[in-house]
């Protein structure tokens, strides 16, 4: 897994998480709740209180927004196909020819990129954490490359008929090809498209099938997502799964940060988290299990307004704190992987603890968690 990580840099959790948090905190819960008539009606009484349109409103908002987001990164992916078709394949001339058209084109895709991430990370802890609906994460988001169970569902067919077979998740191939941190999809090692003499960090030059073939499959990927997101009707069982499924997953995270090139630098093992910092990630993911728990703090609250007030006010922490440490880095702050560590450890027991207040919730509500 470690080799995946540094390899993929957006690795498949959700299976091991799903059967892990479920099989463990729901220890908790099966523990826990009440018997018999109790816990049934518990479930039933307060169902009215969760706001489950609301939480699907949310999601499907911005799943419609992730799929227009990658409708116009293709698009766009595709306009530089043609200019690398209009230099016949050659990406030194190409490079030497149109240099300032790539950069623009890049840019642009960049910024598109940046659109379509943050539209899917806020939705991630319920597309992740629902089972019916966690195979986009893996194949959008998480999923690494290869055939085993962290793998996505995929292969990747380009124009001349070559297979990429199950080659990662979308998210990390059209990012380390459009930030040219990925060797292998870059059409030339000559990325200078600025022409001032020096190949920097930021300037690439994409492999254009490797990239059309990858931004027409998350156009797939995205519309088909939002399809199931429309189509789902979802339960208060889905809700709390996804909640315990994700909010302890604070420690791959900051593992992640801190391989990145946000801490170390040219050190980085993580090829990706370079069109936003993981941070960012974090913060967005964060505040959609935010939102997502306010749905169903009314019904939480039925049974015990305190706990409820409490489990919403570390949530807010949590996020405020993750919070500051991207705005402090986004600042000009320069952690250490020590301290990355350090801050992981720290946010990792937050959420555990909040994971297990909402297991007890479920349990006491007579709310069966899921498995993956």
């Amino acid at each position: 897994m470690e080799q995946r990580r540094q390899l993929f840099g957006r690795p498949l959790r959700r299976t091991a998480i799903v059967v892990a948090a479920v099989g463990s905190l729901g220890l908790v819960a099966a523990g826990c709740g009440s018997d018999g008539d109790d816990s049934s009606a518990a479930s039933t009484t307060g169902s009215s209180e969760a706001d489950l349109t609301g939480i699907k409103a949310f999601l499907t908002d911005h799943t419609a927004d992730l799929a227009t987001a990658a409708g116009d990164l293709d698009t766009t992916a595709q306009e530089y196909q043609a200019l690398v078709d209009g230099a016949d394949g050659d990406y030194d001339a190409l490079v030497a020819d149109s240099g300032e058209e790539v950069a623009a084109l890049v840019e642009t895709m960049k910024e598109q990129w940046q659109a379509a991430n943050p539209a899917y990370e806020e939705a991630e802890g319920i597309v992740a954490g629902v089972p019916s609906l966690a195979q986009y994460d893996v194949d959008i988001d998480a999923g690494a490359a290869g055939t085993g169970e962290d793998g996505v569902s995929f292969d990747l067919e380009l124009a001349d008929g070559s297979v990429l077979e199950r080659p990662g998740n979308l998210f990390f191939i059209t990012e380390t090809a459009i930030w040219g941190t990925n060797p292998e999809y870059q059409g030339t090692k000559k990325s200078d498209t600025n022409a001032d003499g020096k190949d920097e960090f930021g300037e690439s030059v994409p492999d254009a099938a490797v990239l059309t073939a990858a931004t027409g499959e998350l156009v797939s990927q995205t519309q088909n997502l939002d399809s199931d997101a429309n189509a789902w009707e979802p339960t208060e069982s889905d809700v709390f799964t996804a909640l315990t499924v994700m909010i302890p997953t604070m420690s791959e995270y900051f593992e992640q940060w801190k391989n990145s090139r946000s801490v170390s630098g040219d050190d980085a093992t993580e090829q990706g988290f370079v069109g936003a910092t993981r941070l960012s990630d974090v913060v967005d993911i964060l505040s959609g299990l935010d939102f997502t728990y306010e749905g169903v703090t009314p019904l939480v609250a039925t049974e015990d307004e305190a706990a409820a007030e409490q489990t919403a006010e570390q949530m807010e922490s949590l996020i405020t704190f993750v919070t500051d440490l991207r705005d402090e880095e986004e600042g000009g702050r320069q952690y250490t992987p020590e301290e990355a560590d350090t801050l992981g450890t720290e946010a990792q027991e937050r959420a555990e603890t909040i994971a297990g207040q909402i297991t007890q919730q479920s349990a006491t509500l007579g709310i069966e968690l899921q498995e993956g």
